[in-house]
């Protein structure tokens, strides 16, 4: 396996419930951090707020990575410049879709969201609802004609996850294909 090329990256972590996909996001960022140069993350107080609630901690802040405030507008990935070629926010809620989805740069995430879309780098949204509104799908079609990947945090099943993390895992992995990471997966077909 040839070793890609260090990876600036953006994680936004978004209010809607899910708190565990960002976790498995930043656990397989971690082990995969040779991979990267650069991974900042910004946290919504939602974000916080739905992490310890739904995982039973507060140690999203013990990540080795570069935290920003959510109205940190000097982080480098508030401009084009600093040339951060991928961003994940996970999970996103609807309400972050449609500020992102309108261009409505009101805090770092959509300020960010904002850049990449603009710089025609990758963004992709793992989106948590369910059902969808029609504003919901129109949301998502706009930011799909952007060049934004849509990825929603629906798991498979295929390599028969016992555990949260691994159910968790079988979407986030799919993520991390998505940002071009090199990673151990299950691979539909292949022999495991």
């Amino acid at each position: 396996m040839h070793k890609p090329e260090g990876k600036k990256i953006v994680v936004a972590i978004g209010g809607s419930s899910g708190s565990i996909y960002a976790k498995v996001l930043l656990d397989r960022l971690l082990e995969l951090q040779e991979q990267t140069t650069a991974v900042g993350i910004v946290m919504s107080d939602n974000a916080r707020f739905n992490w310890e609630y739904e995982l039973g901690s507060a140690d999203f802040d013990q990540y080795p990575f570069d935290f920003y405030a959510k109205n940190d507008f000097m982080a480098p990935f508030a401009s084009g410049s600093a040339r951060y070629e991928t961003m994940i926010v996970c999970p996103c809620s609807m309400g972050l879709l449609g500020r992102i989805a309108t261009g409505i740069s009101n805090d770092l995430t959509t300020r960010a969201a904002d850049v990449i879309l603009k710089e025609r780098r990758r963004l992709i949204l793992v989106i948590r609802e369910t059902p969808y509104s029609l504003i919901h799908i129109n949301n998502m079609k706009s930011v799909t004609e952007a060049g934004g990947i849509i990825c929603p945090a629906t798991p498979s099943f295929y390599s028969k996850p016992v555990t949260f993390e691994a159910l968790a895992a079988t979407v986030i992995d799919r993520v991390l294909d998505l940002a071009g990471f090199e990673l151990p997966s299950y691979r539909w077909g292949e022999a495991e």
